[in-house]
Formats: C-alpha cells, structure tokens, sequence
C-alpha cells in the first residue's frame, strides 16, 4: 500500500498568512502592491496595509522566486511564478487539511468602514 505523500511548505510561516494572502491574490490576477495592500487589508479589517508590511513580504517571495514583476509605468505588476503556482497548489491543500471540519465554526466577518 502506498503511504499518502505528505505535503509541506516553509511559506506557510513566512510572515503568518500574509504570503499566503499575496500568493492567492497575485494567483487570480497581476496586481501592483498598493491594490494587494487595499485587498489583504480588507480581508484583516483594516483599509490598508503599511508599506512596512506589504514590501518586504513581497520581496521575499521575489527572493524565493514565487512571484515576479513586470513594469507598468512606475508600478510594479505582480504575477506568480511557475514554481510559485506549484506552491500555491501545496498551500491550498494545507489549508484545507489543516481546516478540514471548520467550515460550520469558521463565519466570513464583514466588516465596516468608519469613514
């Protein structure tokens, strides 16, 4: 019989779920960090997230070469990379084993703008 193959990712670490965030962004359309900064924040109930925290996230998953940039005028337009398309693949089934039987605890929240 043969043993199961057991998944793994060191990018389910790297800086909580937020690469994860960028990965699953980038991976359903090119985005410029500014829009990916409005997405993800949205998603954490904030309006936006610090360029502190959006930048060096993408620059290590340039670094690991999971995502990549093309130049649109002054913005950078993010794209996943093949390697990381076969990463996102191995997140995905991740979270669905680490979340599996959650679905009736786990609610979306939606949350309001104070503006």
């Amino acid at each position: 019989m043969k043993r199961p193959q057991r998944l793994e990712s060191q990018y389910l670490e790297l800086r909580g779920f937020l690469s994860f965030l960028i990965l699953h962004e980038v991976g359903l359309r090119k985005l410029c960090g500014e829009d990916l900064a409005k997405k993800i924040g949205r998603r954490k109930g904030a309006m936006l997230l610090t360029p502190g925290t959006i930048y060096p996230a993408l620059k290590e998953l340039r670094k690991k070469k999971l995502i990549k940039y093309k130049k649109n005028g002054r913005k950078k337009i993010y794209e996943l990379t093949d390697e990381g398309k076969k990463e996102l693949s191995v997140l995905y089934k991740l979270f669905s084993n680490y979340f599996y039987g959650l679905k009736h605890r786990i609610k979306r929240m939606d949350y309001i703008s104070k503006e």
